[in-house]
């Protein structure tokens, strides 16, 4: 790995824990300030509302995400014509699917009574139908983001990229604030959040054909071909949204048919607890993603076999530290966290944070399938993994209580395991003896004997000098 990879390396990685941070900052955020501004009733139903648009998020089939792996594999050969073919493919495709959902969206909302079937008090009807439209606009609009942010990731400026969506992210929501804090009503701050997005997209467009002016948009080099030749493994990422759901939503159903409302309560909480891991170890797969991606571009077979190995080795790490913190303080903080309504439990913990560390391992592997559009199988796989853990929480959970039903989260992590590591191995030309041990092993310059030499060197010269 050479100095650019792991200078790159760095700096996507703490352009992801900027993004975290953004989300982290607009959720802490706008609780209090709709709050103070506008009534219990009024926010909650905002709330539900502006839920309904974020299922628009899947309308551009998974071939945003297809596009930035190809058009990053292409640019890693010099092959940049084929790069702009794809972009210029998916930007029309994309652009033709969200004009139609929005002539769609609004012919539902005008014949559906959307206020009435959502239960809706403190909103009326007109500007239930209006705030649904703005932000799911918005929305579709923001699908052609992801476009974009690929022609960065492509060049090796995916930190960049990751950036300034970030900086969008948190200016469009503070305008967003500003007709809440100036007494305006759900309808204009609506209005206010979809045009400033609007506005950002069109000038990430321009950003984009300033800074890489062989980006350019028109139709002269789209190409049905090339996106016929995408659709399979576009179609394949929509799997992985829909086994999130079963995962998450879908085993807390199945605990709540089988046990009850109070045991889904202890059993959400604590996951929920347990999955802070996660978060970060999808950080460390944003991060590898664009030089797994590039590295296999130009065949460099050596590099995306060590790009594998020390991604896995690092989502292993993170997942083990987090999980030794959380066994230790997990239940207190469980406590005060829950205001001492929900009682903690170690033995339940315990087994959830066992699930996050067989996920991080097939997580962060899958991510060299994802990155160079080999994941067709592995999207069935997760399809098959979930649906199964499913039935069989509730089948464990009605048989022998909340532990065993936590134990069934580990059957999905298993067969993702099962299949994922054996199919990195294969393509990075990897063995499982030799990844095993890869995973002890850290470079020369990490090791404690080298980090207290580099210590020692520091404070010579001070102690001389003294």
């Amino acid at each position: 790995m050479d100095t650019s990879t792991k200078r790159r390396l760095v700096l996507g990685f703490l352009s992801n824990w900027v993004s975290k941070l953004a989300t982290t900052i607009v959720q802490l955020v706008q609780v209090p300030v709709f709050l103070h501004f506008w009534s219990v009733p009024l926010y909650g139903e905002w709330m539900i509302v502006t839920a309904i648009p974020s299922y628009l998020n899947v309308s551009n089939f998974g071939f945003g995400n297809v596009a930035g792996n190809e058009m990053t594999m292409m640019t890693a050969r010099g092959d940049r014509d084929g790069a702009l073919r794809v972009f210029q493919s998916c930007w029309w495709l994309i652009t033709l699917i969200c004009s139609a959902c929005i002539v769609l969206l609004g012919l539902v909302l005008y014949y559906t009574p959307a206020a009435r079937l959502l239960k809706l008090h403190a909103i009326d009807a007109s500007d239930t139908k209006w705030i649904i439209f703005y932000l799911g606009c918005s929305v579709l609009l923001g699908q052609l983001e992801a476009l974009l942010q690929s022609a960065y990731r492509c060049v090796g400026r995916y930190p960049y990229g990751s950036f300034i969506k970030s900086i969008f992210s948190l200016a469009a929501f503070g305008v967003m604030l500003i007709p809440v804090c100036l007494g305006g009503g759900a309808r204009v701050t609506a209005l206010v959040f979809a045009s400033a997005n609007a506005f950002f997209t069109i000038v990430l467009c321009i950003m984009v054909r300033r800074d890489l002016p062989w980006i350019r948009y028109g139709w002269n080099h789209a190409s049905f071909a090339e996106i016929r030749r995408l659709t399979a493994p576009a179609f394949a990422f929509m799997a992985f949204p829909i086994g999130n759901a079963l995962n998450l939503q879908g085993t807390l159903m199945a605990v709540g048919y089988a046990l009850g409302p109070t045991a889904v309560v202890i059993f959400g909480t604590a996951r929920t607890v347990s999955r802070v891991a996660l978060q970060l170890v999808q950080m460390v797969n944003n991060t590898f993603w664009p030089e797994l991606s590039t590295a296999f571009g130009t065949n460099d077979i050596a590099l995306t076999r060590t790009l594998h190995r020390r991604s896995c080795q690092l989502g292993l790490i993170i997942a083990v530290v987090i999980v030794a913190a959380m066994m230790t303080l997990g239940p207190w903080f469980l406590t005060h966290w829950t205001g001492g309504h929900v009682p903690p439990s170690r033995g339940l913990l315990t087994i959830l944070l066992m699930v996050v560390v067989a996920y991080s391992l097939w997580s962060t592997s899958s991510t060299l399938l994802a990155a160079v559009n080999k994941h067709q199988r592995l999207a069935v796989w997760y399809l098959f993994g979930t649906s199964v853990t499913v039935v069989l929480t509730y089948v464990l959970a009605r048989q022998f209580g909340l532990y065993w039903a936590a134990a069934s989260l580990l059957v999905s992590e298993l067969v993702m395991n099962m299949y994922v590591l054996p199919a990195s191995l294969k393509l990075s030309h990897d063995t499982f003896p030799a990844f095993l041990a890869s995973m002890t092993q850290y470079p020369q310059s990490l090791r404690p004997a080298a980090l207290l030499a580099r210590i020692r060197r520091t404070s010579r010269p001070s102690s001389l000098t003294s």
